[in-house]
């Protein structure tokens, strides 16, 4: 994980700040008076998630990110937001897309704190398949705004508790899978908000190629890899056919999904890692627990107790 920290009251400092770790842009403050402003950045692999507070009004004129960028604004507004033929305003609970990846946007900021998540693209793709019907290339997003606000609201929990308990936390940033299941997490969770152009029905091929022998060199590759971090593109890779013929193998066969099943064996392995514990180490729940990719602790002792019948600690006390 990588942090990087920003605080400058000096309007050409800022912008230099801005283009050399965002894109190139040229910002502009309506007032006479140079403005504060102070940035924390928190990054893993294909994620960045960064907090920015201004205490002036900012206009912003972008070159494309090539990131999917999100917004979620926490006080203040940001005014006169174009990009195509799309214009808008912000404000306090809106979590918004900038614009696509490859397209420029500009706009104001208006003395505001807010948080600007960037995803690679490719993210996307990696926890959703793409159908007959979608353009080539990674899946795109349809709308700048969520399509409720419930979808909005689940949004804005998941980049918080990335956030805050995964970044914010150096033991879990230090654990591979934890980043890896955040990643997807964060990803899954655009795709939940945004209509997009992801397309999950299997076509007639896939059907066909969702046989016992594709499941069979699937579950092998989990097996083996459970440890690492996975993608279901990965996975598919493995087995030798596509996402979408995967899925549809997996829910055919077993009534489950990839992810589901990786879950299930890394569940497995900490279970039996917690019963061989030596009880003459400083082994925990937490820590066994975000070795194998569970980073809610509440969440891993739910799963663990209604799997095997006792909370996990309980196990660890019986070693």
């Amino acid at each position: 994980m990588d942090t990087l920290h920003f605080d400058s009251s000096d309007l050409e400092v800022t912008e230099d700040f801005l283009s050399r770790n965002y894109a190139r842009m040229r910002i502009g403050n309506g007032s006479a008076d140079s403005g504060r402003a102070r940035i924390r950045r928190d990054a893993m692999p294909g994620v960045t998630v960064d907090e920015l507070d201004l205490d002036f009004d900012m206009s912003y004129d972008v070159t494309p990110l090539r990131k999917i960028c999100l917004c979620l604004v926490h006080e203040g507004t940001i005014r006169d937001h174009a990009f195509a033929d799309v214009e808008d305003a912000f404000g306090p609970g809106d979590v918004v897309s900038f614009a696509p990846p490859e397209l420029a946007y500009r706009g104001r900021i208006c003395a505001a704190r807010y948080n600007i998540t960037m995803l690679d693209p490719e993210l996307l793709t990696q926890v959703a398949a793409t159908g007959p019907r979608s353009a080539p290339g990674p899946v795109r997003l349809l709308d700048h705004r969520p399509t409720s606000a419930a979808a909005a609201a689940y949004l804005r929990r998941t980049v918080n508790h990335v956030r805050d308990h995964v970044l914010g936390d150096p033991a879990m940033a230090a654990e591979p899978l934890i980043v890896s299941t955040a990643a997807q997490h964060l990803a899954a969770s655009v795709l939940a908000a945004f209509p997009n152009t992801a397309f999950t029905e299997p076509t007639g091929t896939d059907r066909h190629d969702a046989h016992s022998a594709t499941l069979r060199r699937a579950l092998a590759h989990i097996d083996e890899h459970a440890h690492e971090a996975l993608t279901v593109a990965q996975i598919a890779a493995a087995a030798h056919v596509g996402i979408r013929a995967l899925q549809y193998a997996f829910r055919r066969h077993l009534d489950t999904t990839p992810l589901a099943h990786l879950r299930r064996v890394r569940l497995e392995r900490a279970h039996a890692e917690l019963r061989s514990a030596d009880p003459t180490t400083d082994v925990t729940v937490t820590g066994v627990a975000a070795r194998w990719g569970f980073y809610h602790p509440g969440r891993f002792a739910t799963l663990y107790r209604d799997t095997y019948g006792r909370p996990p600690h309980r196990t660890l006390a019986d070693r």
